[in-house]
């Protein structure tokens, strides 16, 4: 595997950070709004549709025709599903015992 080769694909795995970060987040905000809106169905299925049609457009031009792009940005897209998934995690309390 030559450099350029490298470059590209470290290029993808960068990329694919970015499109996770922007769908976890959004994902993230639109439950975060869910209260306040009336039309809560609307709002599922507009981000829904916006976030899916964005991170599935941009994985087709990244990849180029090249699986192994492809493959890189979405292991770049599970590690920040991993590491969002483990911030916003409900967080365990210690119960207090008392004697």
């Amino acid at each position: 595997m030559n450099m350029d080769t490298m470059f590209i694909l470290s290029l993808m795995f960068m990329a694919g950070l970015a499109l996770g970060a922007f769908y976890f987040i959004s994902l993230w905000l639109t439950l975060r709004s869910l209260a306040q809106t009336e039309n809560r169905a609307s709002l599922l299925l507009t981000s829904y549709v916006l976030r899916l049609a964005v991170v599935l457009t941009a994985f087709y031009f990244l990849m180029d025709g090249h699986w192994e792009r492809l493959a890189v940005a979405m292991i770049g897209f599970l590690v920040v599903r991993r590491i969002i998934t483990y911030h916003f995690r409900p967080q365990k309390t210690m119960a207090v015992v008392h004697e």
